[in-house]
């Protein structure tokens, strides 16, 4: 079952000829998840061959523009390209008064509905959950209010091992019944614990988005595990204040938490545009957290299963 990012833009505010604005489909066992929109964002799904008809959801970050000018044409191609399900979009206040005017006076007769889903960027909270995926709002630090987002998946169920239900004749009813994590009596009266007839087929997996903020370790703490974490590197280290004063990370700090949450690959982007060349960001990052990779336009980061 795949679990994959794909990186749409990494710029930051101002324009490139190379880069676009943010953007990234996260796909989670086939469903596609759109994180933030930045202009083009629809161009960019069609080159990297994902259906903008399979998304499930949309988590806009924060309301500058360089993160959700992208999306309202993609709400009016949706409509041409026929979705007739609802599309839930989470978003901080006031995206509610721009959606309305967006749908007021460009797509009144959308086939299908847009759901405004308030995102109180203050807390860690559970934003959308179905029976293999949950996502988590993660608030950050930006001059506006920002929330970065954990996507995570749930305990996959139970493996009876095979050996098991040989050694023990183990019937349809009693294999069932052990996937439910109870113990199997057998004929001779023997009670078999489900831990030894069953297994986890893979740890679950996680990937945290941590959008325009500081460095804060609060965030970095809610990402404890976490098998890929994007975090914004926007400045090189050595310009840490002017960092610090526009609410952004450098790439030393974004590796600092890399290093805190314990996390197992980190992606840095939303580069500033004076950066030409990101493998300086990058080398910087990797002085401190070796498993640094740039977001580069156009790959795809798998995290693999794991026992």
């Amino acid at each position: 079952m795949s679990f994959k990012v794909t990186i749409l833009g990494s710029a930051s505010a101002k324009p490139t000829a190379t880069r676009h604005p943010s953007a990234q489909a996260v796909d989670i066992h086939e469903q596609y998840f759109l994180v933030d929109a930045g202009e083009g964002v629809q161009q960019q799904l069609v080159r990297c061959g994902i259906n903008p008809l399979k998304l499930r959801a949309v988590f806009v970050s924060h309301l500058h523009g360089d993160h959700v000018y992208g999306l309202f044409p993609l709400l009016s191609s949706l409509g041409l390209y026929g979705r007739r399900t609802p599309l839930p979009v989470f978003a901080p206040e006031p995206f509610g008064e721009i959606l309305a005017s967006h749908l007021r006076y460009f797509d009144s007769e959308l086939p299908y509905t847009v759901e405004w889903h308030p995102t109180d960027t203050t807390r860690h909270a559970l934003l959308w959950e179905n029976r293999t995926v949950e996502v988590w709002s993660i608030p950050l630090r930006h001059r506006v209010p920002c929330a970065g987002f954990l996507f995570r998946e749930k305990e996959p169920p139970l493996n009876v091992d095979k050996a098991a239900i040989a050694r023990y004749g183990l019937s349809i009813a009693q294999i069932t019944a052990a996937k439910r994590g109870e113990g199997v009596q057998l004929d001779t009266g023997e009670t078999i614990p489900a831990g030894q007839l069953t297994y986890r087929p893979y740890a679950p997996r996680s990937y945290a988005y941590l959008s325009d903020t500081n460095f804060s370790a609060r965030a970095a703490g809610l990402c404890a595990g976490v098998d890929l974490m994007y975090h914004e590197a926007t400045y090189a280290a050595a310009e840490r204040k002017i960092a610090r004063e526009r609410g952004h990370a450098t790439s030393a700090e974004a590796a600092r938490a890399a290093v805190l949450a314990g996390a197992r690959r980190l992606v840095i982007g939303h580069y500033s545009s004076r950066y030409k060349d990101e493998m300086q960001l990058v080398e910087e990052a990797r002085a401190l957290f070796a498993e640094t990779y740039p977001a580069t336009e156009g790959t795809t980061f798998t995290i693999e299963k794991q026992r």
